[in-house]
């Protein structure tokens, strides 16, 4: 499976390369784009449990790391003040 990492900027200025096991990220999120800090873990949430279930469709198990990303994801989040914003800067397949 083709895999990707999508770059953001947290809105308390912290970057961090996230990691998917396919490309679906690119149907949820544009480099450039800022999202609303709740928009961008849903979209996130939505793309990684489909990228999960592609892995598990193709070998028969899911993606622990991509759940492992969203964990961090989620993670991140609730340490930003409220009513931020996540800028997505890049795609890198």
């Amino acid at each position: 499976m083709p895999e990707m990492r999508f770059h953001v900027r947290w809105p308390d200025g912290r970057q961090e390369a996230c990691y998917s096991p396919s490309l679906v990220v690119k149907d949820f999120l544009t480099p450039g784009e800022s999202y609303a800090l709740d928009d961008f873990v849903e979209k996130s949430r939505t793309a990684l449990n489909i990228a999960s279930e592609r892995v598990r469709e193709k070998y028969g198990f899911a993606c622990s790391s991509a759940m492992d990303q969203l964990a961090r994801i989620e993670a991140a989040a609730k340490r930003q003040a409220p009513g931020g914003r996540v800028t997505v800067e890049s795609f890198e397949s």
